[in-house]
């Protein structure tokens, strides 16, 4: 009997839960079953099989299983690239705020030079 599956809708991809997908890769490691032959029978791409398969063996499911949450290769550069932005605009704001100091401490220099009396006059004549 051959499974037909009917996709109406915008959606493109299908997806497959953290569960379904330890399911579909223990299928893989049954004897006398192999990836193409699951992925033939499920009606998926043998590649991504093997992917999935990659995956759980270097430990990709441990983070689902542990409750963390996962995030996109894609966000984390996007937010690294915020915090570089971040970390530049404060520099700048930290090299502002110096020399913004050393103009306050020259202009309370002269400042006090212009307030200083007069010296008293040389008798010398």
């Amino acid at each position: 009997m051959e499974r037909i599956e009917v996709v109406t809708g915008v959606q493109r991809r299908r997806r497959y839960s953290p569960r379904e997908k330890a399911e579909l890769v223990a299928l893989c490691d049954q004897p006398g079953m192999s990836v193409s032959l699951v992925a033939r029978r499920h009606g998926i791409s043998a590649s991504l099989l093997f992917r999935w398969r990659k995956l759980m063996h270097e430990g990709g499911m441990t983070a689902a299983g542990g409750g963390e949450d996962v995030v996109s290769a894609s966000e984390v550069k996007a937010l690294k690239r915020q915090v570089r932005e971040l970390e530049r605009l404060l520099g700048r704001k930290t090299m502002e705020t110096e020399i913004l100091k050393e103009a306050l401490e020259v202009a309370q220099a002269k400042k006090l030079i212009s307030r200083m009396p007069l010296l008293p006059e040389d008798d010398t004549r």
